[in-house]
């Protein structure tokens, strides 16, 4: 797929949107004391908000931030607290404790029409017997004083072409494709100059191609842009692909938050592992904890050595624990001939199960001792070497590097 940069969709529209960044009204800056260190600007923070509905505890006692300019998600199953999150932001629920800042000021109370956010909601929420330009223009046409035909007009116009649409301004909603649907959304939250812009899972209705295009599409958005967005969504791929921040959730809380790289190569606990993309696991006692390293006994014959990711908490003598391995990671080759590879770990099995995928064919191989594990092998090496077949005898392997030892929680 191509896509075509427009004249206004770069640099003039970009400060034309955040020369207009609104402020927040009859609220009070949390500014910085003196002495207190120099920080990026930070156009979200949450600071101890917790959110209860009766004896449901949503949002339990979160503290984050969320840098200007940000591409930020929040990621996690449902009812994990992300929604909910995100109408904290936005203003449609308050907090039970704590308090969240928006540019830097404190918005607890402030009604959300008077908040410098606005939101894509999933199902577009476009108006039917309004078209494109009527729909877009919409939130100009609630401002008190309304601002000028002439100029409704004339920013309507520059938000089509920021969008990719221009000449639809006359179409009905229902002349439109999903993607197009999605763009005049995007188009209306925009053209009022939001400080953050909050995407309530605003792909899920859209067909795999097309979501994947529709990615790319709102990537280029924000870039252009410049300003925050927060999307909230349980695709680990949809994150990962899009942001520049992360945060998983689980029962409320932040497991954690970080890089999309960060998070799938240094999980800090299984949980996390598990949600960003796909490992096999092999739990057991942990053995011996090193500094950088720890060994976990996963059967009376096997035990398994894992690196230590970074920030996370270390494993006892003693206790549970677990070591995770992607599937990526993991190398495949006809039992009884050479791996090929300088491998510290090395085991026999069949394979259970094929799937072919394009550019990769994941293999499913029962073991003795260590049961299913699954291994991805891209294509090259599948063209070059020569594929499997359910019921082949094979031997497969990993470097202890592509080991992790984590919390098995």
């Amino acid at each position: 797929m191509s896509i075509e940069r427009s004249a206004l969709g770069s640099s003039q529209m970009t400060e034309r949107i955040l020369d207009a960044r609104p402020s927040v009204p009859g609220t009070v800056s949390e500014g910085r004391v003196a002495g207190d260190p120099v920080r990026d600007p930070v156009d979200i923070e949450f600071i101890g908000v917790t959110k209860r509905f009766g004896e449901i505890l949503a949002v339990d006692d979160i503290d984050f931030s969320i840098e200007r300019g940000a591409f930020h998600s929040f990621l996690g199953p449902s009812g994990c607290g992300k929604t909910t999150s995100l109408r904290l932001i936005a203003g449609f629920e308050q907090p039970t404790a704590g308090n969240v800042l928006i540019g830097g000021n404190a918005v607890v109370g402030v009604p959300p029409h008077k908040r410098p956010v606005n939101m894509v909601f999933q199902n577009y929420a476009l108006f039917p017997h309004l078209n494109v330009a009527d729909n877009i223009g919409y939130g100009l046409r609630q401002r008190s004083p309304r601002p000028a035909k002439a100029d409704i007009a004339a920013r309507v116009d520059e938000m089509l072409e920021l969008v990719r649409l221009p000449g639809f301004a006359k179409r009905r909603s229902w002349e439109l494709s999903g993607g197009q649907q999605q763009r005049v959304a995007l188009a209306r939250a925009l053209i009022n100059r939001p400080t953050v812009l909050l995407l309530d899972e605003p792909l899920a209705a859209l067909d795999r191609k097309l979501r994947r295009e529709m990615q790319i599409e709102l990537q280029t958005l924000q870039r252009e842009v410049g300003i925050t967005f927060v999307l909230v969504t349980h695709d680990q791929e949809e994150a990962l692909s899009m942001s520049d921040s992360i945060s998983v959730m689980r029962d409320g809380r932040i497991e954690q938050t970080g890089n999309p790289e960060g998070l799938y190569d240094a999980p800090l606990n299984r949980y996390v592992a598990d949600f960003i993309g796909k490992s096999n696991f092999f739990a057991g006692e942990v053995v011996e904890a090193g500094q950088d390293s720890t060994f976990i006994k996963v059967n009376a014959d096997k035990t398994l050595r894992g690196r230590n990711p970074k920030g996370a908490e270390r494993l006892a003598a003693g206790e549970r624990g677990v070591i995770a391995v992607r599937p990526e990671l993991i190398h495949v080759w006809p039992l009884g001939r050479d791996a090929g590879a300088e491998l510290d770990v090395r085991i026999a099995g069949c394979v259970k199960n094929r799937i072919f995928l394009g550019e990769h064919t994941e293999y499913l191989v029962e073991t003795r001792g260590l049961g299913d594990i699954l291994a991805l092998v891209p294509k090259h090496v599948e063209t070059s070497e020569g594929g499997f077949s359910p019921g082949d005898e094979v031997s497969i392997g990993w470097r202890n590097t592509a080991a992790l030892s984590l919390k098995d929680a």
